[in-house]
């Protein structure tokens, strides 16, 4: 489908249209142009009401359509190959050595350990794979007997130095708001964010952090 007017894109109403006016944005045109930009996305996504990253997401891969569509070489033309974006590299905690070979040590532990999942899961679909303490006074499984599934026990935990730690090495904080952000320690702690912040709250949230040099753990993009 090609896009000639702002009415072609999927999820955009008349009352979006006055918005992107409002932050200079008047053409289709311009507007594509504006979605290959990051902080022009995100302001995007600010000015207009009822207006999400998937829809943002939803326009991309309209204008990128119409633009394949456009620009297919011809035969024996000569195909230009377009460079990608450059990586960032996200931010490492600052880990003592004994903290770090903890986390190792976790890693390992983790891999070996077994799935340990609510008895008799296999039999009734209702129960769901989710752990459960057997109680029952004549559970097979409780008492440890053959070829039962395994039980949650102290000795399957790992190291106390790497305990509630993200696997990165960071200490978790999570954030509901952009003062949640101060008293941060960009060099140990990274933050999580509520799942109940809307859009708008925590792509301010986002831009705080990367000011602050803090590492979200749970980025929107």
């Amino acid at each position: 489908m090609t896009v000639k007017a702002f009415t072609d894109l999927k999820g955009l109403k008349e009352q979006n249209v006055e918005e992107l006016a409002g932050i200079g944005i008047n053409t289709v045109s311009e507007l594509a142009e504006a979605l290959n930009d990051d902080a022009k996305v995100k302001e995007v996504i600010k000015a207009l009401s009822g207006v999400g990253p998937k829809t943002v997401n939803t326009w991309k891969t309209q204008f990128a359509d119409e633009d394949v569509a456009d620009a297919a070489p011809a035969q024996g033309s000569e195909v230009v190959e377009v460079s990608e974006a450059v990586y960032v590299v996200k931010a490492k905690p600052e880990l003592d050595d004994a903290t770090a070979d903890a986390l190792a040590k976790r890693a390992v532990i983790s891999g070996r350990r077994p799935a340990f999942k609510r008895q008799e899961w296999f039999r009734y679909s209702k129960l769901g794979e989710m752990w459960r303490k057997p109680k029952g006074i004549h559970s097979k499984m409780r008492r440890h007997m053959k070829r039962r599934s395994p039980m949650v026990d102290i000795g399957f935990r790992g190291p106390a130095a790497a305990r509630a730690l993200h696997p990165s090495g960071f200490e978790e904080v999570m954030v509901y708001n952009v003062d949640g952000l101060e008293g941060i320690d960009p060099k140990k702690q990274a933050v999580r964010i509520g799942g109940t912040v809307g859009t708008k709250k925590r792509m301010a949230i986002e831009d705080r952090a990367d000011e602050l040099g803090i590492r979200v753990l749970n980025r929107m993009v």
